[in-house]
């Protein structure tokens, strides 16, 4: 009874063609991009405005529905994995540039809209938004907010978290609350800071106050081929011991670098174990001076081939073909986990060798390709999904993986969030009393478990209790 009188209020806020009930409507939306878990929702509901988003969750509220917002569902960690008791709110209808203002270079965009869309709006300008994740043309910034994403820019631009000044979000009661504003400076607790990367367990983010950039005067981007993973790892730390700051440095092995190829034939060497990406950006006489300690640092790191990229059309070949690597992936192996570890750059080296020797030891396939500088590891863990047995192999290298990152002085994720894939090393990440402050936040604010239940923090019989 409870479920018709829900679906019943539901249908007073939506037609029926954006209230999806059957079975085969759902399909589409019982996974994201991890595709390892699927769970079929009650309902989903298609809002085009933010009054039908809040309107739902009051009405979830109401009757204790638990909810999943969801943009382009490129979350790699199960993050907007539904449940199958509650509804998916999907987000993408969502998609007006509210303002944009050139003089104070912020925008105000609505959840849905798509990361990229923001700095082609911004481009006339001068303008851009930094944060650049690979699903960038794709993805969503009420998503990159939910996980804090970052991209290949992140080294030298930060996280979303650098770049969102203001949020306006309903909460998982339907109060609607304003974060922030449109100023670098605030005063009092960062609240802003908290509901980043929170994984939607804090409601849902409505409107977002974004800061732009100036566009770079002008970009040296380098490609370095190198016999070994390691010597490419090894390069990275030179490069920042010699005092550079790039814009990007990210590293791609020879399973990746085949796959990029064969998808946007980038003109990357096949032959190369490891790839390096290093790019400058900045003013041109800065930038000019800089390139040429580069050099010095990347001919003493003993490359075999290196490239130079003396156009635009060049470079963005060189960008598209690391950009594509996770769904190239798809053409060496239809099934595949991506882990998110982290480790210090100094433990780079070292973490790809052990990668490399898990691989080996369980004969599973891994193509590397990551974010080099802050040693954000993106391994990516090829199997076939129907074997089960070489799946589960799939799941242990992934589970060593993200253990090795701890042992390292790492963390368990640098972006794609913990979601249902890492639930079960946040222990071994945090203490007991950290994890119980961190729910007895989410019980301060979601007390009824509502909103993404799940995902991010475990529930095991210590930690419900706080419940």
């Amino acid at each position: 009874m409870i479920k018709r009188d829900f679906l019943d209020d539901l249908a007073k806020i939506y037609p029926t063609d954006r209230l999806l009930t059957n079975n085969a409507q759902l399909v589409a939306y019982a996974s994201d991009a991890l595709t390892s878990y699927e769970v079929r929702p009650l309902a989903v509901v298609l809002a085009e405005t933010q009054e039908e988003v809040i309107q739902t969750i009051l009405v979830c509220n109401k009757h204790r529905v638990p909810f999943v917002a969801r943009g382009s569902g490129t979350s790699l960690s199960g993050g907007s994995l539904p449940v199958a008791d509650g509804i998916v709110i999907a987000l993408n209808r969502l998609d007006r540039i509210i303002r944009l203002d050139p003089e104070k270079r912020i925008a105000i965009v609505e959840c849905g809209v798509v990361n990229i869309d923001v700095s082609l709006a911004a481009a006339p300008y001068g303008l851009y938004y930094a944060p650049d994740p690979s699903s960038q043309p794709i993805c969503t910034i009420g998503g990159n907010l939910a996980f804090n994403s970052g991209g290949a820019h992140c080294l030298k631009y930060g996280m979303t978290s650098n770049h969102i000044l203001g949020i306006k979000a309903v909460l998982p009661d339907g109060e609607v609350v304003t974060l922030g504003g449109e100023s670098l400076e605030f005063v009092g607790a960062d609240t802003v800071g908290a509901y980043v990367g929170s994984e939607g367990l804090f409601g849902i983010a409505l409107e977002i106050t974004l800061r732009l950039l100036p566009k770079p005067e002008t970009y040296r981007t380098i490609l370095a081929a190198y016999h070994s993973l390691e010597a490419a790892g090894k390069a990275v730390s030179m490069v920042i011991a010699a005092g550079l700051l790039p814009g990007a440095i990210e590293i791609m092995d020879n399973l990746a670098i085949q796959a990029a190829e064969k998808a946007v034939q980038a003109g990357y060497p096949l032959d190369a174990a490891g790839l390096l990406i290093v790019e400058l950006d900045g003013e041109a006489s800065v930038v000019e001076k800089e390139f040429n300690s580069l050099i010095e640092v990347i001919e003493e790191s003993a490359p075999y081939d290196v490239r130079i990229a003396e156009s635009d059309e060049q470079r963005m070949l060189i960008w598209k073909g690391r950009k594509s690597a996770f769904s190239a992936v798809g053409r060496l192996s239809q099934d595949y986990l991506v882990q998110d570890g982290v480790v210090p750059r100094s433990q780079l080296s070292q973490a790809l060798h052990q990668i490399e020797e898990l691989g080996k030891k369980y004969g599973i396939r891994v193509a590397n390709v990551f974010h080099a500088g802050d040693g954000n590891l993106h391994p990516l863990i090829l199997f076939d999904g129907r074997d089960p047995e070489n799946h589960q192999k799939a799941e242990i290298v992934a589970g060593e993986i993200l253990e090795m990152c701890i042992g390292r002085g790492g963390t368990i994720t640098g972006e794609h969030g913990i979601g249902v894939e890492k639930l079960k090393y946040v222990t071994k990440m945090f203490t007991t009393a950290d994890i119980h402050a961190m729910q007895a936040i989410r019980k301060q604010i979601d007390p009824y478990g509502l909103s993404n239940p799940g995902k991010m923090l475990p529930e095991s019989e210590k930690t419900a209790e706080i419940r």
